[in-house]
């Protein structure tokens, strides 16, 4: 599905089910160097299963127009955005990684908009290391391999996923070439990495949020280590609001690593 967002295309994968603002939302908002399909089993169940789905591609990545996001604060804006152009007056926001910050920036400023926030694979600050961010511009095959091998405790994924015997190192690699080369005018790559990097409102949008929380984290995951996250929950819950948190035996690709863990904590948090 296409949606005019601020004058350029933004392409939002609905689950295979028609676009209906009338039923309650949820917003997908994936990382760096990811589009929309990272979140194709729990997008697809939940928009079969009394949802509407939007899991979006930011702009400038893949199949949406504009330009890449600089900074939390623009991909925030963005989603805002989305929701006036899609006619959706409340939803819930799920974000991964960078998306997991757009999702927490956009939540402060939209405030009762939002009905539900999923942070998955956070970090605040979610610094990225001096060599990776020159490697995303300069060497970034030698960065997607390095973020691969660091974002999966496994190497092949459960049935439930791409199939028994699919080597995941193999496909996600592909999958962040792809994303990077659909952009020849901006490096998507070394951009969401800074956007990462330099963002420092966590604290005090975590503390503006009005709806209750879900904290996913990996235990093995080497991107954005659990302790990392701690800081955003321990602010979260001195603010006095709602808030779980809940640690899967994966790495920081916990949609793929554990699809049927995944999906079956946001079915719980987002009916509850």
């Amino acid at each position: 599905m296409d949606i005019a967002v601020n004058g350029h295309k933004a392409y939002c994968y609905t689950g295979g089910r028609p676009f209906d603002p009338a039923r309650p939302t949820v917003v997908f908002i994936h990382g760096v160097l990811n589009d929309h399909s990272v979140w194709i089993l729990q997008s697809r169940y939940l928009a079969h299963h009394g949802w509407n789905v939007l899991a979006v591609d930011l702009p400038g990545h893949c199949r949406s127009e504009g330009d890449p996001p600089s900074t939390v604060e623009e991909g925030a804006a963005f989603v805002a955005g989305l929701l006036d152009a899609a006619g959706v007056r409340q939803a819930a926001l799920v974000g991964h990684s960078w998306g997991s910050l757009i999702a927490l920036e956009a939540a402060s400023r939209l405030k009762d908009r939002v009905t539900r926030l999923v942070l998955v694979g956070t970090a605040y600050p979610m610094k990225v290391s001096p060599q990776l961010l020159d490697d995303s511009l300069h060497a970034p095959e030698k960065a997607i391999h390095a973020i691969t091998v660091f974002s999966w405790s496994t190497l092949a994924p459960p049935p439930s996923v791409l199939g028994p015997g699919t080597w995941v190192w193999g496909a996600a690699k592909a999958l962040r070439r792809r994303v990077l080369a659909s952009n020849p005018r901006v490096n998507v790559f070394h951009r969401g990495f800074q956007a990462c990097d330099s963002y420092a409102n966590g604290e005090r949008a975590i503390a503006q949020v009005t709806c209750p929380m879900l904290f996913l984290l990996g235990a093995g995951d080497q991107m954005t280590q659990p302790k990392a996250a701690q800081t955003l929950v321990r602010a979260a819950r001195e603010a006095g609001r709602q808030v779980q948190v809940r640690q899967m035996r994966v790495g920081h690709e916990q949609m793929g690593e554990a699809p049927e863990e995944t999906l079956q904590a946001l079915k719980d948090f987002l009916q509850a």
